[in-house]
C-alpha cells in the first residue's frame, strides 16, 4: 500500500509541477502582451522626462519607464499608486544593461531584477525619433503570486486527497486480503501441529466463506483445504500402518518366543549327551548362543511394541538416587577396567515411574559407556534435582559419538558403528528402548558429544521434595 500511495503522490506532484509551469508560461505571455501594449501607448507629447510621461497617462501600478533623450539625458521612474517616483541610478543601470545585452532592440520582453522592486518584464517602446530611447516594463509579482497560490492550493488538495486515498485503499486492501489472512491463520495453526509421530488429525480448515472459486485468494483457500484433506488422510493411513506394524511385531515376537525356547531347551538337552563329538558339541553351543541372542532381540522388539501401545509401564514410587547407585555398582562389577564415579545429592530424588524400566534405562546407558569406550575411561553418573525435574547424567571422557550418527542415535536399529562384525555389535535397539521408556514417563533423553566429553542426559518429572 505504501508503494501505491508513493507512486500516486509522485504522479500528482509531476502533474502539479507541470500545471504550474504551463500556467506560469501562459501568464507570462499575457504579461508580455500587456508590456508590448503599454509600450505602444506611451505618450511622448512634449515630455522630456520619464516622470512626466508616467504622470500624463493612465499607467497601472508598478509600471516602469526609462527614457533617454538628447536634451534631458537618461531618467527612469515607476508608478507607485497614483504617483510617479524616480528610479535609482542602480535600477536604471540594470535595465539599460539588460537591454544592451539583448540580441537586438526588437527582441521579446526581458526579465530584469530591480533592487527594491523585484522582477520585471521590460521591452523597448517605439519612439518618434531614433535619438530617443524608451524602455517600458511591468512587474512579475502578479504572475509569481498567482503561480505560488495555485501550487500551494494544488499541494494542499493533493495532500488531503492522498490522505483520503490512503484511507480508502487501506480499507479496500484490508477487505480484499481478509480471505488471505484466513488462509495464513489456518496455515499457521497447522504449522504448530506435530506430525512426526502418534495419532495426528488435522481439523483446521479455511472457512468456507473464504474459499470463493471466483477469486484468486479464494482459490488458494480452497486448494489449501484440499491439501489439508490429503495430508489428514495420509496421516490417518500412516497411523493405521504403524498400528498394524506394531501389532505384527508384537504378535510375531510373541509367537517367536515359543520356538526359540524350544530351540534353547533342545540344545541344552543335547549338550548333556556325553557321546557328542567335539564338532557337534561346538555346533550346539553356537546354536544355543544364537538362540539366546535372537531371544533377546525378540524380547526387545516385544518391549518396544508394548511401550508404543502404552501398556508396559507399571507406576510406583522410584528413588532415582538409589537406582543410580545400584546401577553403578553393577557396572563396576562388569567393567573393572573403567573408573566409575557417582555424584548424587544428600537428599534422595524421588519420582513416579516404573522402577524396573528406569533401571533398564540407566543400565543401558552405563553398558554403552563401558562397551564403546577404551579401558581407563572415567564414567561419571550424577543425579540431581532441578526445580520440578529429576536429572540423571552419564558422562564419560571417551572418544565420543560420531557426529554423523548423533542425531539418529535414538532411532531403532541405529548404531554408532556401521560394522555388524565388531565385538561390541548389538541390535541397535538399546537406546531406542531407553527413549521409549523415558517418553512413557513424559521425560526427555538427549546426548551431547565431542571427543573427550560425552554426556547422556535424562530429565524426568520429579515428585515434591517434601511428600508431606
Amino acid at each position: 500500500m505504501t508503494a501505491i500511495i508513493g507512486m500516486i503522490a509522485v504522479i500528482l506532484a509531476i502533474i502539479a509541477l507541470s500545471t504550474g509551469a504551463i500556467l506560469g508560461n501562459v501568464l507570462q505571455d499575457n504579461l508580455d502582451g500587456k508590456v508590448r501594449e503599454t509600450a505602444e501607448n506611451v505618450l511622448f507629447t512634449n515630455e522630456s522626462t520619464a516622470v512626466r510621461v508616467l504622470s500624463t497617462g493612465p499607467y497601472t501600478d508598478g509600471t516602469v519607464l526609462v527614457l533617454r533623450t538628447p536634451t534631458s539625458g537618461t531618467t527612469g521612474a515607476y508608478v507607485d499608486g497614483n504617483t510617479a517616483r524616480v528610479l535609482t541610478a542602480e535600477q536604471v543601470a540594470d535595465i539599460l544593461q539588460a537591454v544592451s545585452d539583448a540580441p537586438s532592440t526588437s527582441a521579446p520582453s526581458l526579465t530584469v531584477d530591480l533592487p527594491g522592486l523585484g522582477d520585471y518584464r521590460v521591452t523597448v517602446a517605439p519612439t518618434p525619433s531614433p535619438d530617443v530611447l524608451a524602455i517600458i516594463g511591468l512587474p512579475l509579482s502578479e504572475v509569481t503570486g498567482t503561480v505560488s497560490q495555485i501550487l500551494l492550493t494544488v499541494g494542499l488538495v493533493t495532500a488531503g486527497g492522498l490522505l483520503l486515498l490512503s484511507s480508502i485503499i487501506a480499507v479496500v486492501v484490508r477487505i480484499g486480503l481478509r480471505p488471505l489472512r484466513a488462509v495464513a491463520d489456518t496455515a499457521t495453526r497447522v504449522a504448530r501441529v506435530r506430525m512426526d509421530s502418534g495419532d495426528v488429525s488435522i481439523t483446521e480448515r479455511v472457512p468456507e466463506s473464504e474459499t470463493d472459486d471466483h477469486t484468486e485468494i479464494g482459490q488458494v483457500g480452497a486448494a489449501l483445504n484440499a491439501l489439508l484433506d490429503h495430508i489428514d488422510a495420509s496421516l490417518s493411513a500412516r497411523q493405521r500402518n504403524e498400528e498394524l506394524m506394531r501389532r505384527f511385531v508384537a504378535d510375531a515376537s510373541h509367537e517367536l518366543r515359543t520356538p526359540l525356547a524350544s530351540i534353547r531347551g533342545y540344545s541344552e538337552l543335547s549338550l548333556r549327551d556325553a557321546t557328542l563329538s567335539d564338532t557337534s558339541h561346538a555346533a550346539l553351543e553356537r546354536i544355543q548362543a544364537q538362540s539366546l541372542r535372537m531371544s533377546a532381540l525378540v524380547e526387545d522388539l516385544l518391549l518396544l511394541a508394548r511401550l508404543d501401545e502404552g501398556t508396559e509401564l507399571v507406576y510406583g514410587a522410584v528413588d532415582l538416587t538409589r537406582l543410580a547407585v545400584e546401577a553403578v555398582r553393577d557396572a563396576q562389577a562388569a567393567g573393572r577396567d573403567h573408573e566409575w564415579v557417582i555424584d548424587v545429592d544428600d537428599e534422595p530424588v524421588l519420582l513416579a515411574g516404573d522402577v524396573s524400566r528406569l533401571h533398564q534405562v540407566v543400565a543401558n546407558l552405563l553398558a554403552n559407556a563401558r562397551t564403546h569406550t577404551p579401558p581407563g575411561t572415567v564414567v561419571t553418573v550424577s543425579v540431581h534435582r532441578e526445580g520440578d525435574t529429576a536429572v540423571l547424567r552419564v558422562h564419560d571422557d571417551g572418544p565420543g559419538v560420531d557426529p554423523g550418527v548423533a542425531e539418529q542415535l535414538f532411532e531403532r536399529f541405529a548404531r554408532g558403528d556401521a560394522s555388524r562384525a565388531r565385538k561390541t555389535g548389538g541390535t541397535g535397539l538399546g537406546l531406542s528402548i531407553a527413549r521409549a521408556i523415558v517418553d512413557g514417563h513424559r521425560g526427555t533423553i538427549t546426548v551431547r558429544s565431542r571427543p573427550g566429553d560425552t554426556t547422556f542426559e535424562v530429565r524426568l518429572p520429579a515428585k515434591p521434595a517434601d511428600p508431606a
